[in-house]
Formats: structure tokens, sequence, C-alpha cells
């Protein structure tokens, strides 16, 4: 073991406890049980094999309110891999459940037996006919495949608010629909083809000119049943036409009965009934849909009204103007969203019955937004509006970054909402739709039936098309909360489906929640074909049991998840998921919310459970060490979760006095420490990589893998020393070198000059010249201490920091321009909760300026740019992203490149300092997909703005990148 191992106890939860009604029991410790674990190991390799009861519990929750711990976890790479699974469940009568994003609101990416995580290995989009199709794999986001499809001007149909998580899969296996799709722009009607594999293993492309006679060879009692079903409907006039009826507003509920009407063939029925079908008929390996123009001329506006059943009886005049959005958002739900960034604060302070509409406009050119725009004002001009709070002002507007807050707003309400619910309560959300001219009445009649089981009223909705989503919070390990959920759930299921005639389910699918009340809605004849059609396509019951089709009538209560209180940081997590794309560490160990859900269950367990130990033991690479601590987490939840900071403070508690004591020691001498850095990056040049490797390998093993760096061939040599001669006499800005740019050098071509250099010349020549101070040594924005959890350290260092940049800019008379992102987020954001009180108020009067803005923003206007590099790639840091300047970033570089690209998938790339030297592991795995991207062509220039995520992608790509200052130097260059 080596010798500064920190021990598991130090992040055992504190408190007393005793055991959760829905822990995992004690014998679940051992994870994966024999024989399951030794066969599917031996079926697919033990890199293809989840088995430890840490990787079970991490996938044992989703966004719905349940929580089924399944028995082992399974990430195959092929449809091969997925057919020797199925073959294997049906030969030994085991059960697969298939996940991808786990955004799911009803329990469909859970199961009980083996779970399938088809996601990793299964994404990628390909653009057909200049963006009229796409075909694209399952493990996709929605948000991936859109930012592909943007460069030809058109956009997928669905656009669910989950689209910066949910995969292309699950929105097309739960025909979810979102803002703007209804009943046309769904996934039923955008499809175009599909492939799926069936429970038999059999393969089918319902676009092969074969397919048909191709699945009648291979499955003749298949079609035989298909065409069964298909004539027993069409033989009913009456069954016609309500299964015709049910669809003419939105519906998922239950399976596609209108798939036997629409398809001829067997082929076609199932391309049909496969949307919708929750993972339960086979696995859908493969998309093509059609896609929808992308309208870029956008008008938007966010009306408010003194009641929601005002805003709701204002629909239908939208939309017989022409709106393609008509959103509703009540009182609770406006209010809660002030927990999401750019949100006006005052609207905290809206009147509890007010509610508001966000309607949108979308035309393909000037014209056509104007004609809408004047249909919109007389809309307008009719409407008895309210503006109860100053921020309101209930005008139209084109301006792209109000209208992307409205939206923020509107789908962050699951998010939002959940986020303030009570801590420690289970948070259930349900969609509905009712026929559009019947939506004020069923808002009446919701808030009602809220109201009398005590529920507090929160709803949205796709008002345009009748679809309202509403949310309930309630304590799952209390049975008297249980049994207030039940019974508004029978209240709720009638009065859809007996004053309505409505859907019980819009587009969240039927999940675990509603198949009890399915027959309630379609009818015993019409559900029982449903079950027919179930057993036609998978007799023996493999695919995702209990997920559509369910007799128990208490079903839904069944396995909802209890939430224990955790970190005050993460009560608020509603497990909704979507942090987990953006994290750099999704596809190496844990993402942000299974962090969550891994506390959850360690404060389930009584004191010292073998279940605890282990879960323990396994947190601490898979949490902590391997979380790049960079934040990107919280950008994307929608109330803000820092799981990033949750693990810094982890390792906080993880070090030892001593340790603490010398990263503190380590601050205050960091002048001799920054000197002794440079000197050895130097001396590093004349040896050997492959010595400098065993050593540091050595040393790793020795002390601790987390304290000591692994040497990369990629590493830099060292930065030049001294600083080019400044004058502070004149200067417009001073300029603080980042301590990382003051050890390692930038690239090694002849004809480059140093960062510095650049910065320093490229100011001179657009007339802003700026100061470099003699004492920059020695300081730091206190992320190296920051990152690590040292608290004794980043509180010396961001004090010496802010003392010597209030007196480097005169009070706060000149900007500190920044030469790394990483290092502006740091002295501008981070060291603030480490300042003494003066200093704080030193801080709030300093400007900081990262380098790429002063470029943006103060030089390009002065700046005549002489010669350009011919193509650009970009890695945007995601320092960069909660600074919010990818915007500069691009503009500097579109002035000194003819071509800018910045890869689809893009993201963080987990260097986060010297975490990559740390674990180079997790930079390999987060890179992987925009270095694959990025050197799928050739580029004339590799830029970025931070030193060690530039040796990150040096290191993921084989190309060497640089700043993007350096290059604006050159192309300005005299």
């Amino acid at each position: 073991m080596p010798l500064l191992e920190p021990k598991p106890d130090s992040l055992r939860l504190g408190t007393a406890r005793s055991a959760a009604v829905d822990r995992v029991p004690d014998t679940g410790a051992g994870g994966t049980p024999e024989p399951l674990r030794t066969e599917l190991i031996d079926l697919l390799g033990p890199e293809k094999v989840r088995c430890k009861i840490s990787d079970l519990v991490k996938y044992a929750s989703d966004a719905s309110p349940y929580r089924f711990v399944p028995q082992a976890v399974v990430l195959p790479e092929d449809v091969s891999d997925i057919s020797a699974v199925m073959a294997y469940a049906r030969a030994n009568r085991r059960e697969v459940v298939f996940r991808a994003a786990g955004t799911s609101l009803n329990g469909q990416a859970q199961g009980e037996d083996i779970l399938v995580d088809v996601r990793r290995h299964f994404t990628g989009i390909e653009v057909l006919d200049d963006g009229a199709q796409a075909r694209i794999s399952p493990g996709t986001t929605v948000m991936r495949a859109n930012a592909t499809l943007a460069r030809y001007g058109r956009v997928l149909g669905p656009d669910p608010a989950s689209a910066i998580a949910c995969t292309v899969g699950g929105v097309v296996a739960n025909n979810a629909s979102g803002m703007t799709a209804g009943t046309t722009r769904n996934s039923y009607r955008t499809l175009s083809s599909l492939t799926f594999v069936l429970p038999s293993g059999t393969v089918v492309d319902t676009a092969g000119p074969e397919a048909d006679a191709m699945l009648e060879r291979a499955e003749p009692g298949l079609c035989a049943g298909l065409l069964a079903i298909k004539a027993e409907i069409e033989s009913d006039a009456g069954l016609t036409a309500r299964i015709r009826a049910k669809y003419q507003i939105k519906n998922t509920n239950g399976y596609r009965l209108d798939a036997f009407l629409d398809g001829s063939t067997p082929v076609e029925i199932l391309r049909g009934l496969m949307v919708g079908s929750e993972g339960t008929f086979g696995f859908i390996s493969e998309v093509v849909l059609d896609t929808l123009p992308l309208d870029r001329k956008v008008s938007s506006a966010l009306l408010f009204f003194p009641s929601l059943t005002a805003a709701a009886s204002a629909v239908p005049r939208f939309n017989d103007a022409g709106a393609l959005a008509v959103e509703l958002m009540d009182g609770n739900t406006l209010r809660a969203s002030v927990s999401v960034q750019g949100v006006p604060a005052d609207w905290a302070d809206l009147p509890r019955e007010t509610a508001a509409l966000l309607v949108e406009f979308r035309a393909p050119d000037e014209a056509g937004q104007e004609r809408y725009e004047r249909a919109a004002a007389a809309v307008v001009e009719t409407l008895q509006l309210v503006a109860p709070v100053d921020s309101v002002n209930n005008e139209f507007t084109r301006d792209p970054k109000v209208i992307s807050g409205y939206w923020k707003a509107r789908k962050a309400f699951v998010t939002a909402v959940g986020g303030s619910r009570p801590a420690g309560t289970t948070l259930i959300t349900e969609d509905f739709a009712v026929p559009p001219s019947r939506l004020a009445e069923a808002c009446e009649d919701l808030l009602r039936l809220q109201s009398e089981h005590g529920f507090e009223a929160a709803v949205a909705g796709h008002a345009a098309h009748g679809n309202l989503h509403f949310l309930l919070a309630f304590d799952a390990s209390k049975q008297s909360d249980v049994d207030r959920y039940a019974a508004f759930m029978d209240g709720f299921c009638r009065m859809t489906v007996h004053r309505y005639d409505g859907s019980l389910k819009a587009e969240h699918a039927t999940g675990r929640n509603l198949a009890p009340f399915l027959e309630m809605e379609w009818g015993p004849k019409a559900t029982e074909l449903m079950w027919r059609t179930k057993q036609v396509i998978d007799p023996d019951g493999v695919l995702a049991p209990r997920i559509v089709l369910d007799r128990d009538p208490l079903a839904h209560l069944r396995g909802l998840k209890t939430i224990p209180e955790v970190e005050l940081i993460a009560d608020p997590c509603i497990e909704c998921g979507f942090c987990e794309p953006t994290c750099p560490s999704h596809d190496l160990t844990t993402t942000p919310r299974q962090r969550i859900v891994l506390r959850r269950e360690m404060k389930r367990q009584p004191d010292g459970s073998p279940v605890e130990e282990e879960l323990l033991s396994a947190y601490g690479y898979d949490a902590v060490d391997t979380c790049a601590g960079d934040s990107v987490c919280k950008i994307a939840c929608p109330v803000g979760i820092d799981t990033g900071a949750m693990m810094k403070d982890f390792r906080h508690r993880r070090h030892s006095p001593r340790e603490e004591r010398v990263a503190a020691l380590t601050a205050k001498n960091f002048k001799t420490v920054e000197t002794s850095a440079r000197l050895a990056v130097a001396a590093a040049d004349r040896i050997s990589d492959r010595l400098l490797e065993g050593v540091t390998g050595l040393a790793r093993k020795a002390i601790r893998p987390d304290l000591v760096p692994e040497w990369l061939r990629e590493i830099p040599g060292a930065a030049v020393r001294g600083m080019p001669g400044t004058s502070r006499t004149g200067a417009s800005a001073v300029y603080y070198p980042a301590c990382v740019n003051r050890i390692f050098g930038g690239p090694q071509d002849d004809d480059v000059i140093s960062l510095q250099q650049s910065v320093v010349d490229v100011s001179a020549r657009a007339g802003k010249p700026v100061w470099i101070p003699d004492d920059v040594a020695g300081t730091c924005c206190s992320t190296i201490w920051h990152s690590k959890g040292y608290d004794d350290g980043n509180v010396t260092m961001a004090n010496r920091m802010v003392e010597a940049a209030w007196f480097w800019t005169d009070g706060g008379r000149l900007p500190l321009v920044v030469d790394a992102s990483s290092c502006t987020l740091g002295i501008e954001h981070e060291v603030v909760p480490y300042l003494t009180d003066a200093n704080r108020e030193l801080h709030g009067r300093l400007t900081v300026i990262d380098s790429v803005v002063w470029a943006a923003e103060e030089l390009l206007p002065k700046l005549t740019i002489r010669r350009t590099t011919g193509t650009a790639v970009l890695h945007p840091t995601c320092s960069m992203q909660h600074l919010g300047d990818v915007e500069q970033l691009l503009k500097v570089a579109e002035a000194v490149a003819d071509e800018v690209v910045v890869p689809d998938d893009a993201g963080c790339c987990g260097f986060a300092g010297d975490r990559g030297m740390l674990h180079k592991e997790l930079t390999e795995s987060a890179t992987a997909k925009e270095a694959a991207e990025v050197n799928s062509r050739s580029y004339d220039a590799h830029l970025s703005a931070n030193r060690m995520c530039e040796i990150g992608m040096d290191r993921a790509t084989g190309r060497q990148y640089y700043s993007i200052m350096i290059e604006l130097d050159r192309a300005t260059r005299p």
C-alpha cells in the first residue's frame, strides 16, 4: 500500500444511522452474484461487465421516483454483444432492460436483473441528403445531433427539455416530443427507418429492400401474429375509430396501436410499434430521422397573466396566430426558477397566482418574421396582462440572449422546482394531455385536486398542444405520504380519462407509474391487444417486464425511492442526469449524479454495514480522485449543484494534518517552489522520457498516485527565464502571466515567440500597452491548492494574490489581464470564499480580464490583420464556459483564421491543472471523442487559451495546441 494512502473512513457519513426501508441488503455487498457474474464475463469479457456493488448502486437510479438495483450491468460494444446478451437471457430466464441517458421520468431506465448501458458505445451521427435526414446511433444526445445538423440549417423534430442529456434512442423509444413537436414533429411522424434487434436476436433494418422477406424467413410466427392483430383491429370499426381519435392529441400511454393501421406489412408495423415501446420490443441500434428546417428568425415573449386559467385561455389565440411554441408556467414554477442562473431575482416576489406564457414564432426570413410579429401584437392587444415585478415587460424580442434565458427558465421546470422541494422528499413528475380547447378547465381541476390531497401546486406544459406537466413531492419513507400519493393518482387518472377523455401520458411514456392505469384509459379490448402484441414479439418476456404492462394495481407504489439527506450542496439533486454528458469522467468511473446516488446509498445503510464498507472502499478512486473538479456539472445542472466542489471538500477531508502543513508551507514559499519547478522542467529536457516515466511511476507507487504527478512525454520545455521588458508608465492594464506559463514554455517551433512576449507585443501594437510587475514570481491564482482541497494553502495564496493585485492595479484603477483561463476564473471567482473580509472588499473593486476577452474587446478593433492561417480548430476550456468567454474566443479565432471549427464533441479535457498527470486515464477518457473528431481531418492551427489544457489536447490528439494569443500576434505582426 502506498505510504500516504488515504483512509476510507474519512468519507464516512458521521451521523448515527439506522437502516432505510429501501437500502441494499447486506447480501448485496458482494455485487453481482454467481453464476451470473462468471457467465456474463465469459460471454462478453471482463471489460464489458460491471459487477461491484458500487457499480450496481450507481445505475439503480434515474430521473424517476423509482429505484431498482440491477444484478449486473453490461456495456456492449456492438449489436453482436446485444444479441449475445438477449440469447443468454432467453436461455437462462433472465430479464434485460436497456438504459441510455437515464433521464426517463417513469423508471424506464431501471431493471432488476441485467441492465444494459447502451450510451457509451452507440454514439454518432451521419448527415444524409445535405441534412434532410440523419442516421443516428441511439446513445447520441439530442443536443449533439442538433449541433451537427445546425451546420446544414436543419434540426430534429423532437425537442425535449432534457435535450442536453437525453439520447435519440431514448427519445424514439419513448416517443418523447417536447416544446414544439406536438403530434406532427415527434419521433413517430419523423422516423424514416430504423434498425433494431428483436428479443430472438433477429436484426431488422426496416429500410432494407428485402426486409419483409428476411423477417418472414426468420420469424414466421411473429409475422403471422402481427398480421392477425392488424386484421382484428381493422375489422372493428369502433376500435379503429377509437385508436385514431386517441392520437389526435399527444399520447404515449401504451403501445402505438395505430402502427397496425399505418403499416401494411410486418416490418412496417414493427417500425411504428418500436416508437414508444420503451425497450420492451427490442433494441434500437440505429435510426434514420427526417429533419426539419432550422428557421433562424425567432421572436419570443414571456407574457404574464393574473392567473393560470387566464393564461390557459389565451393559448388558442396564439395557436391561431401561428406560434410554434406556447409554453405555460405557473407561479410556483416561475418563483422556483430564480435558482437558475440568469433568471431575474425579482421573480421570487411574483404573486402566488401569477402565471406566464412563453410564446415563440419562428420564420425562415425577415418578411415571415414581421408577419408573425404583427399577428402576435394583435393578440397581445386583446389580453389583460400584468407586470407584478420590475423585470416583466410583456414584449416580444428578437434578442437571442433574452430568448435563451426564457427557455432556460422553462426547461428547468422539473429540476428547478424539484430542486426547491423540501430536503429528503421524492419527486414525482407527471404529464398528461387534454384537448387544447379545454386546457383552462383542466388547469382548474388539476389545481383543485392537488390542493385536496395536500400537494403544493407546480404546473407547466406545452400549452399549444394541451399538454400539462406537474410535480408532486412526498417522503417515500412515510407510509402516510405514499398513501396520499396513491389517492391523488387515482383521482388524477379518473379526472383525465372520465372528464376529458385525455391521455394519461402525453410524452413521458407509460413507465412504471402509469402501467396500472393503462386499461382505465384504453379499455379492456385495446389493452388486451397490447398484451398480445408483447407476447407475439417477446414471448419469453425477456425485455423490460412491468415497464409498460403490469396487471398489479399497486405496481406504481413498488420501488419508490427514499431521498436521504447527505451533503447540503447535494440535497437538491433530483438525479435528473443533465450533468452526465458534460462530466469528464462519465465514461471512466462515475458521473456527478452517480457520486450523489452513492452517497445517498451510504446514508441508507446502518453504521458499518458490509454494503457501506464496500461503497466507501470504491468511492475514493471512482468518485473523488477521478473528478476533474472543474465544475462543468454546475453549468449543466439547472439548480447549479457543484459536485466538483463537493469532491474538493472530500479531498480536504482525506488530508492528514501533515499533508495540510506541507501544502501551506508550499504556498508560503511558492517563489522558491516555482523557480525549482521551472529548473526541474528545464533539466528534464536533458533526460529521456522513459527514465522520467520510470522514476515518477515508482514514486507514485511508493507515496500515492493522487499526490505524485506522472511524467508525460507531451510536457513542454521550460518557459523562457525572465519576463519581457514593460513599463508601468502609460500602461493600459496590468498583465499577469499565470504561474503555469512562467514554468512551462509554449510550442517549440523556432518562429514562435513566448506567450508573454506575444501578449506584450500585440497589446502595444493596438495602442494598449501592458505592464508586467517585477514581483509576480511567488504568486498564483490559488487553483493548485483549491483543486486539491488544501484549505490552509488556499487561504494563504488567495489573500496574497488579491493583495498583490490591489497594489499592481493601483487600487483597481487598471484591469488585471490574465493569460490562462483557469487562472482568470480562480482570481475572479474561486479565491473569494477564502479571503479575509478586508481582502474581499478589495477584490470587489478589482477588474479581472482574461487575455482572450482583452484581445476580442480591446485589441482587435485597433489591430490590422496582415495574414491569416487557413483552418483552425478550437478547444474552448471549461473555465471559459464558466466565465462566458467562448464567444470572445470565437471572435479572435475568426479574425486570424479563414475557417474556424469547434468540434461538436468539445468538452472538458479533464487535465484540470495537474490531474491529467495524476490520473492520465481521466484525460484519455474525457478527450476520446473530441480527439477523434479533431483527427478526422487536418488543421493549420490548434488553438486554446490554457497551457495545461493544451498539453492535455496535445496528448489526446498528437497535435500541437497553443494559445490563440500567439496566433493573434503572428497575424498582426508587421
